[in-house]
């Protein structure tokens, strides 16, 4: 259960509201996912109810999250042997990734610089398994004051669930378009990788704003490690459908193994160089 004094974008709302609050929008999603036809699609969120988290607020719901994964009737597969074998993998890979990119990344971080004079690299807090929260490191394609003024484009959602894209957004630099669109600006995740927040592959990292939202079944995704990469990068990325999204990792969550990822790393090279899905 989530019990914090949280910042929204313009009151603090008091702890009784924040849990009251959270547990309305699971059981509104619930609702939803019972009453909402097939065939009629879904709006995406143009409207988040909480858009900072302190330090306390994020501890508290890593907390809410870990308990209610509790109750999941979903079960990662693998085993100590998989757990070992894939962290021994993320180490050497990402070793090795950071040295062969070390140089391209600071030149693409210079060009970053020379553009508008801020600094390359962008920290955004997210969470991974069991909600815990960690900092997601990534070169910088949008202006500095990125994260203040999203309460000013939320509206502009295009996405049909709880995560926010538009191809239109005012906040992305003239090269930050082209580092997202060939997936540049996620090089530097390999850092997080070798220190242990994220995996290769799993998941991707949720937004604390988006995990308020979640219902039981999204919350799912953080029942492991979040990774650069998962099933819905190399289906479509940013085309897919947000319950089709939510499907793929949990699918993934079930069927973990150690030739799975492989599989998966490959198919993620292919989109990565095809710009499948990339925004």
């Amino acid at each position: 259960m989530l019990v914090a004094e949280v910042k929204s974008a313009d009151k603090r709302l008091s702890e009784k509201e924040v849990t009251r609050d959270f547990l309305e929008s699971l059981n509104r999603g619930e609702e939803m996912e019972a009453t909402i036809p097939g065939d009629i699609p879904k709006v995406g969120v143009t409207s988040y109810p909480i858009l900072e988290f302190d330090d306390r607020s994020l501890q508290l719901l890593h907390r809410g999250v870990s308990e209610t994964l509790k109750q999941s009737n979903v079960k990662p597969a693998g085993g100590k042997v998989y757990e070992f074998t894939k962290r021994l993998f993320d180490i050497v890979a990402s070793t090795f990734a950071l040295a062969v990119l070390a140089i391209p990344i600071g030149i693409v971080a210079l060009i970053i610089y020379i553009d508008d004079k801020g600094n390359p690299f962008f920290s955004q807090i997210r969470l991974t398994k069991d909600g815990k929260p960690f900092k997601m490191y990534k070169l910088r394609t949008m202006c500095m004051d990125a994260e203040k003024r999203f309460a000013d484009v939320q509206k502009k959602n295009e996405s049909d669930g709880l995560a926010f894209k538009s191809e239109c957004d005012p906040r992305i630099t003239r090269i930050g378009a082209f580092l997202r669109k060939t997936s540049i600006d996620e090089l530097p995740q390999f850092l997080n990788t070798l220190k242990g927040d994220m995996s290769i592959i799993g998941p991707r990292p949720p937004l604390p704003r988006e995990v308020v939202l979640y219902t039981p079944e999204q919350m799912n995704r953080l029942l492991v490690k979040g990774g650069l990469s998962c099933i819905c990068q190399t289906e479509g990325r940013s085309d897919m459908e947000f319950d089709k999204w939510v499907d793929g990792d949990i699918r993934y969550i079930k069927s973990r193994s150690f030739g799975l990822d492989m599989k998966l790393i490959f198919k993620t090279f292919v989109a990565v160089v095809k710009r499948k899905g990339a925004k």
